[in-house]
């Protein structure tokens, strides 16, 4: 297939070329960089002046859109909140321009989101049925991306929303910053440490697009989390087990909101989410498992 991934320079993007590759799939990676194509992967220009990415991707089998600021970089100030929201309304927009253009729409779109779109709690359980939404900045956010994708489906496009949980990768992603206390030596619970953490190995994310692209029967939203989510103290006791750390000096909730500000709610706060459409569909996980997912990452 010629698949076509916005945002594919990024940490999730990067896998998800790899494993299509492997599978000997072409793929075509819109990016405002001047990286040059190599082999099956072509780079085509797209966001910058007199950039014409319609003229490069005629013919697209399926389209990934990632494309979005970082949630992780610097502070949430409002202009930082604002950047957040608007590349990605913007980013997928401009997707849904060149739908428009091309006279082959693409057969699907698999759209990144996020299970932020879930409101924080201690001791409910979301799946894809769940109707509770979140009311923060996070979840308007999310909602907003996911509406804005569903206008694909006006070109006939079938199109899917992968709900991320946190994503785990060695050098990239949110564990190499939670990690990083552990490998100082002073790694411990975090908050109340009662929050969840609904996690996934990053090789895991790109299996799951590249099933939800392969399955045509898979559409509306789907979260890819692994079906072991674990509340944080819990999760920092494991991870300190895999780097062989102790797991003893707590982190404060106070001091957290002083350093990270409304940041802070990514680690303070958490959402129990479980995968149901993927495990209802057959999918299955290389890593269920959240010891094994670290063993993995840290071998």
């Amino acid at each position: 297939m010629k698949i076509a991934i916005t945002g594919g320079s990024g940490f999730v993007g990067q896998e998800i070329t790899k494993q299509l590759t492997d599978k000997g799939h072409e793929v075509f990676i819109l990016t405002r960089s001047d990286k040059q194509s190599d082999g099956s992967v072509h780079m085509v220009k797209w966001l910058t002046d007199g950039a014409k990415p319609e003229e490069h991707v005629e013919g697209m089998d399926a389209w990934i859109n990632l494309a979005g600021a970082s949630i992780n970089e610097g502070r949430w100030t409002s202009e930082q909140k604002q950047k957040i929201y608007e590349s990605r309304m913007n980013a997928t927009n401009e997707v849904l321009r060149i739908f428009k253009e091309v006279t082959k729409k693409p057969s699907v779109l698999i759209n990144a989101s996020a299970i932020g779109i879930y409101p924080p709690s201690e001791h409910a359980t979301y799946t894809e049925h769940s109707s509770y939404r979140g009311s923060d900045f996070l979840a308007k956010t999310v909602e907003d991306w996911e509406s804005k994708a569903t206008e694909a489906e006006q070109f006939g496009t079938r199109v899917a929303c992968g709900r991320f949980g946190i994503i785990l990768g060695k050098d990239q992603g949110a564990l190499p910053l939670m990690a990083l206390p552990y490998k100082m030596g002073v790694g411990g619970k975090v908050g109340t440490g009662h929050q969840w953490v609904s996690w996934v190995h990053v090789a895991d994310v790109a299996k799951a697009i590249l099933y939800a692209i392969e399955n045509k029967d898979f559409s509306g939203p789907f979260n890819v989390t692994a079906p072991d989510p674990k509340q944080m103290n819990d999760f920092g006791g494991i991870l300190g087990k895999v780097l062989q750390r102790p797991h003893w000096m707590p982190v404060p909730s106070l001091a957290l909101k002083l350093v990270l500000g409304d940041k802070s709610q990514l680690v303070l706060e958490g959402q129990r989410v479980i995968p149901d459409k993927l495990l209802t569909h057959g999918f299955k996980f290389t890593y269920p498992d959240l010891q094994q997912a670290l063993k993995n990452i840290y071998a």
